[in-house]
């Protein structure tokens, strides 16, 4: 009995990466409720490392994320993170709704800040939370994407600099220190590797599973994966005689177990009601809109229209699997849109050479390209298809060889100029070098936060004229 009173234990459970699978979502807290009945309320923490959220999901679109707030609440949760799902694609005040009053848990993330001055208050920079007489310390940080974060109002710094200084303020003050990290593998094993005042972290952003955890110069490192199919559990056991601590982690498969109830309860009701807000009507189409991942197509077409304009550009550039389906003749609601559109991912106006241009055009007749499965950056479609463009003119001849296909390009009415740059409005998705690759050398590029590709969608729908013109070839082969 001296012994068992000797040894306190607590039990950390973590998520990642969700991306609103919300039934899984209801499995977790089947698993972590069942956690809290076996070892007890007090010895129970669930923290959340990023990415619960993702609007490609109707239920999180049609509620602004408000219905992650409901599930992290039923769940609850007693410190989450912010993934770039959560700071890169809602705005500060649909985050501050979310976020804002009293909820089951905090907001820890060290190294992201209010752009205009003071943070809000549901935004902490570490977290300590004591159970069962054990002081846990709890750092996080989020992927460093400052040039979006700026547009969405936020500035983020140097995630290590970040996590260090957070570490040193609260290293004295606790039994262990923890870091939630939404900064992927690669870095987490940088941090265990260089800092040594840490003992555990959770890791998000690469959607990497870690059944078991690894141990890095003392540091355990976790992660559950992605979408929810794994719930990591950490055990936690301190020697009050002798500060002796013993970690261990595992990675729990949800598949099998029952979906909560409260939780099913809240992802119907809220469910109801993301439908009827995204019944808000866009326009009513004559003909039908149809797209193609093979072959041009209207609806590509008016993506590129509109990314051009949006991004007051010489040149239209998308890939047509941003299209999950064309749109037929009717009332096209904006649930619609949503559907067909889903990926979260926004337009940016980059100044790029004609010669890399081309060699894009080239590589989007290849059905090697066309064909070619696309996964994450905020792409939730399945292939890349071809490019659809607007300012352009081009000539193919089917019998060339490959990336030589292409015998005339026009822009706006003259000729490309290989050794000329040029501006394009297109998608952030390119610069990360995913796709046609020559896009990522660009000179320059703007990005244009917070509207996503269905907004350009939405506005070019409500004008005839932009449906006339989407008819009309860009393309022709001889």
């Amino acid at each position: 009995m001296e012994k068992d009173i000797q040894i306190k234990r607590i039990v950390i459970y973590h998520s990642n990466d969700i991306h609103s699978r919300l039934e899984n979502s209801a499995k977790i807290a089947t698993i972590i409720n069942n956690g809290r009945k076996q070892f007890g309320e007090e010895n129970v923490i669930a923290v959340d490392v990023g990415d619960h959220m993702d609007r490609a999901r109707m239920e999180t679109e049609g509620t602004d994320g408000y219905i992650h707030r409901e599930l992290l609440n039923e769940t609850r949760y007693d410190v989450i993170t912010l993934g770039n799902n959560e700071g890169l694609t809602f705005t500060a005040e649909q985050l501050d709704a979310v976020y804002s009053g009293n909820n089951s848990f905090q907001v820890v993330c060290s190294n992201i800040h209010n752009l205009e001055g003071e943070d809000p208050r549901w935004l902490l920079p570490h977290s300590i939370i004591e159970r069962n007489g054990i002081k846990i310390g709890i750092v996080a940080a989020t992927a460093n994407y400052n040039s979006f974060y700026e547009q969405m109002g936020w500035q983020t710094e140097d995630p290590l600099q970040a996590i260090s200084t957070q570490v040193a303020l609260i290293r004295d003050q606790v039994d262990i220190v923890v870091l939630l990290s939404h900064l992927g593998i690669k870095i987490d094993e940088v941090i265990a590797e260089k800092c040594n005042n840490i003992d555990v972290i959770m890791g998000a952003h690469t959607h990497h599973l870690l059944d078991p955890p690894i141990v890095i110069n003392n540091t355990l490192v976790c992660a559950a994966g992605k979408f929810g199919t794994h719930v990591g559990k950490v055990t936690i056991q301190l020697d009050t005689m002798t500060n002796e601590l013993k970690i261990n982690g595992e990675c729990i498969a949800t598949a099998a177990y029952e979906e909560h109830t409260s939780i099913t309860t809240i992802i119907s009701q809220y469910g109801l009601h993301a439908k009827e807000v995204l019944r808000r009507p866009i326009t009513i189409l004559s003909q039908p809109l149809p797209t193609s991942l093979e072959r041009e197509s209207p609806l590509s077409n008016l993506l590129a229209m509109g990314l051009r304009k949006w991004c007051d550009a010489e040149i239209g550039l998308v890939n047509s699997g941003q299209l999950l389906a064309g749109l037929a003749v009717g009332e096209v609601t904006a649930g619609e849109i949503h559907g067909i559109c889903p990926s979260p991912i926004n337009p940016c106006r980059m100044t790029l050479l004609g010669k890399d241009i081309k060699e894009a055009l080239e590589q989007s007749v290849l059905d090697e390209y066309i064909q070619l499965p696309i996964r994450g950056y905020g792409f939730r479609g399945e292939r890349l298809g071809n490019l659809a463009v607007d300012g352009l003119e081009i000539q193919v001849q089917r019998s060339n060889p490959s990336m030589e296909k292409i015998i005339s390009i026009k822009v706006n009415g003259m000729p490309l100029e290989l050794d000329r740059y040029y501006s394009v409005g297109t998608i952030d998705m390119f610069t990360f070098d995913i796709g046609y690759r020559s896009l990522a050398n660009y000179e320059e590029v703007i990005y244009c936060l917070p509207e996503f590709i269905r907004y350009i969608v939405e506005i070019e729908l409500m004008h005839f004229d932009n449906i006339v013109q989407s008819q009309y070839l860009r393309w022709s082969y001889v």
